[in-house]
């Protein structure tokens, strides 16, 4: 054999020898094992060979045990050795004795050496990548920092330190992420798919957990246990809420989150894109989690309805914007949070309640889909409607223009004579 084959063994050795994430006696067996399938291929089996891996030194030894025959009576040139033959090696041989010689790989010739490195090279693409699913099954929910190789219309390619492949779905980046090409990118590891054994890491950005590990990698009290995060609701980019409980009455655990001027919550808030949060103080009565996750609203008075996983919300005029939110976003929030679905109703008083008059009395001459529509963000009576102004009614509504100003003129025309 030439010498280009004897270099591409000691190539295949050098190679496998710098394999990271694959331990020593791995590497030894899935040597040795793909020495024995190529020789089981060659000669039928490989029980009478020895096979000596020596990845230090990157080479090995294969010894081949066969036993010694009459001249002639050889039936199997891989099993037996003619007496002559074998006195060639040591003249003392005797017939029924076992000799031992090295065997020199190179003379199988270029097909077998080919066989082994496709062999070799196979089985560890398979121990690495059973490595790398090992590692990152065990790594889901941990936040993990990735160099932004590529990106794609629907996914962006990171890799990690090691130069795994790591995707970050559009589904899972925060609207306003934006990133360039070698940019250091924050997750939290969200599923390993491992489809036909070969893995696929899947980040997020968007999952409440990526929140959650922020917040206990900036409050040494959640570190320490002092402080549990019991629920968080979340529209990334946009707004969260999380609640929060001390076991230490000594411990203010909205205050511990926020820390001194903000100084905790400002990078999260900042790795977030400026998704504004809510920290709230986690109580398991009902009525008072409700209440609290409406924050900043003030609450006059909730009713729970149980088996609806309902409560009605009851608060004063000017409070029905602030509990509603920007674009809805505050209620959601706290439906989400604390898992009821919530209705806000204005609470008014006796003299107003008579002088008011409720939108359903109004079926005649405005659609039944408007008058929901407007329920839907708060108003339920003809004034609750005409103290809202009219641009900002018409942002909240999503109705058009022209709708909203009919609408105005028909309540408004109800008190034109007060």
């Amino acid at each position: 054999m030439g010498k280009k084959e004897t270099i591409s063994l000691i190539d295949t050795f050098s190679e496998f020898k710098e394999l990271k994430n694959i331990d020593r006696s791995t590497l030894i067996s899935v040597m040795e094992e793909s020495f024995r399938n190529v020789l089981a291929k060659m000669f039928g089996t490989d029980e009478n060979f020895d096979v000596i891996i020596n990845p230090d030194k990157g080479d090995f030894e294969i010894y081949r045990n066969r036993k010694v025959v009459e001249d002639g009576q050889v039936q199997d040139e891989n099993l037996e050795i003619a007496l002559s033959e074998a006195r060639k090696i040591d003249e003392d041989y005797e017939v029924g004795e076992e000799v031992t010689d090295t065997v020199n790989f190179i003379d199988f010739g270029r097909r077998a050496i080919l066989t082994l490195r496709q062999t070799l090279a196979s089985k560890i693409l398979d121990l690495q990548k059973e490595g790398l699913y090992t590692r990152y099954s065990e790594m889901v929910g941990q936040i993990v920092s990735a160099e932004l190789y590529q990106i794609w219309k629907r996914e962006m390619l990171l890799l990690d330190e090691d130069g795994n492949e790591l995707y970050l779905p559009k589904s899972e980046q925060i609207p306003t992420d934006f990133y360039r090409k070698g940019d250091t990118v924050r997750a939290v590891v969200a599923m390993v798919d491992n489809q036909n054994n070969n893995p696929k890491i899947i980040l997020s950005r968007t999952s409440p957990l990526f929140l959650q590990r922020l917040f206990e990698l900036e409050v040494p009290e959640i570190q320490d246990g002092l402080i549990t995060i019991k629920k968080i609701a979340r529209i990334p980019g946009e707004r969260a809420k999380i609640a929060v409980e001390s076991y230490d009455d000594r411990v203010d655990p909205v205050g511990a989150c926020v820390g001194v001027k903000g100084a905790r919550i400002h990078g999260i808030v900042r790795e977030l894109r400026n998704e504004n949060i809510d920290v709230i103080n986690y109580t398991s009565n009902v009525n008072l989690f409700i209440s609290r996750a409406l924050s900043p609203a003030k609450v006059s008075s909730i009713r729970v309805i149980e088996e609806e996983k309902r409560a009605e919300v009851y608060l004063r005029p000017e409070e029905v914007s602030l509990a509603i939110g920007k674009g809805g976003l505050n209620i959601k929030l706290a439906g989400m949070l604390t898992g009821y679905t919530l209705d806000v109703f204005r609470e008014l008083d006796e003299a107003e309640e008579t002088e008011d008059i409720y939108l359903d009395e109004f079926t005649d001459e405005i659609d039944e889909w408007i008058i929901e529509t407007l329920k839907s963000i708060g108003c339920d009576t003809a004034k609750s409607v005409l103290a809202i102004p009219r641009d900002e009614l018409v942002h909240r509504s999503d109705l058009e223009e022209e709708t909203v100003d009919e609408v105005l003129r028909i309540l408004a025309a109800e008190f034109e004579d007060e």
